[in-house]
């Protein structure tokens, strides 16, 4: 049984994707039998989760901002999280840590120094791809982006990224290829429902914040051309935060994520409008489980196979990303076979079981190669 802390830099329980990635990925090698805690920072939205052990940095009175961003880092924190990192590491003999996103991976570097525990990476996005989505796409912010992809992944041990092409990049930028591995998020899907299929009735769903990188001029640009055809079709925004709009959206509050499956369980096609190609837009994973097609940008498939379990369209094409709504929303049965291929899909490349297996073989090989 080994004996592993998961790492997020981040307030906590949170609904949105990275927090929900942070405590899937935990749940998956807690699944195969082994002793897991979460690490994070000291405060977050609402109870912790019943099944997961989560230890805690201090709280710093007054601190309940949970913005995700550069813009919204919470940089005097994380030298609290290394510390937290570092007694947990010595407290309870943890012999491998899986830091989440750029500031896990870095208070894990640094609570672990003089350890020997080794620190498994799990990126969530490339900064050279993301930075400049905060900056108003300045030169120097893809700049300082590249130069921290080049500088800190390579000093974990392990690499665990999400997507065959961020692996690539990564590897490029200095990562050992031999410790380098793609596993895909998990997702548990037991809890969601089957979609209520009406007929006449479907949506255009969009799940998630409603920051720059998700690019939503392209959709409101491509609702309007559905429109245009369909003057009725609903535009239906799940998110968690208070104060999020959307112009001609319906803006639907979510307490929770448990909230997230009866909210799915209705007749929708989801739109996934950003163009990041770097990160994997947990949204995509969670319609998946609920049996929803989803229509995405190429450069953010994800997991979504053209054609099979929704549609890819060129990036920034309001036209096709219109034209490919447009199509599942007027047949019923497309929507229905694509939404129970990517159920399945859902249900088993991206299984608690399958990413279980390979957190703990990548560990295991870790820790025999150090």
């Amino acid at each position: 049984m080994l004996r592993a802390a998961f790492v997020g830099a981040c307030p906590f329980p949170v609904p949105q994707g990275s927090q929900v990635y942070l405590a899937e990925s935990a749940r998956t090698l807690q699944s195969c039998g082994h002793d897991v805690r979460l690490i994070t920072y000291g405060h977050g939205l609402g109870p912790d989760p019943d099944d997961l052990r989560v230890v805690r940095c201090p709280r710093v009175p007054g601190d309940s901002f949970t913005k995700a961003g550069p813009a919204a880092a919470k940089l005097w924190l994380d030298p609290l999280l290394a510390l937290t990192i570092r007694s947990t590491l010595r407290r309870e003999a943890v012999e491998v840590v899986f830091a989440h996103n750029y500031e896990g991976l870095i208070a894990s570097l640094a609570g672990a120094i003089g350890l020997h525990t080794p620190v498994i990476y799990m990126p969530h996005n490339a900064l050279a791809d993301e930075l400049p989505y905060y900056f108003g796409g300045a030169g120097w912010s893809a700049a300082a982006g590249r130069w921290m992809d080049r500088t800190f992944p390579r000093r974990a041990q392990a690499v665990a990224a999400p997507h065959e092409r961020l692996a690539d990049y990564l590897i490029g930028l200095g990562c050992d290829p031999k410790r380098t591995a793609v596993i895909p998020p998990p997702v548990d899907a037991a809890p969601f429902l089957e979609p209520e299929l009406r007929g006449d009735a479907p949506s255009v769903l969009y799940l998630g914040n409603l920051d720059a990188y998700q690019n939503l001029p392209l959709l409101e640009e491509a609702l309007q051309q559905v429109r245009a055809q369909r003057p009725e079709t609903p535009l239906h925004v799940l998110t968690h935060a208070a104060a999020a709009t959307l112009p001609g959206a319906e803006v639907i509050r979510l307490g929770s994520f448990a909230d997230l499956p009866a909210a799915l369980a209705r007749d929708a096609v989801v739109a996934v409008p950003r163009v990041s190609w770097s990160g994997f837009p947990m949204k995509e994973l969670n319609a998946m489980a609920a049996g929803l097609p989803v229509v995405a940008c190429q450069s953010a498939a994800g997991t979504v196979r053209d054609g099979i379990d929704g549609l890819l369209v060129p990036d920034g094409d309001a036209r096709a990303f219109a034209g490919a709504l447009c199509r599942l929303l007027d047949d019923s049965a497309l929507r229905e076979r694509m939404g129970r291929s990517a159920r399945e899909r859902a249900r088993t490349l991206h299984s608690h079981a399958v990413v279980g297996h390979k957190l703990e073989a990548l560990a295991l090989q870790t820790l025999e190669a150090d």
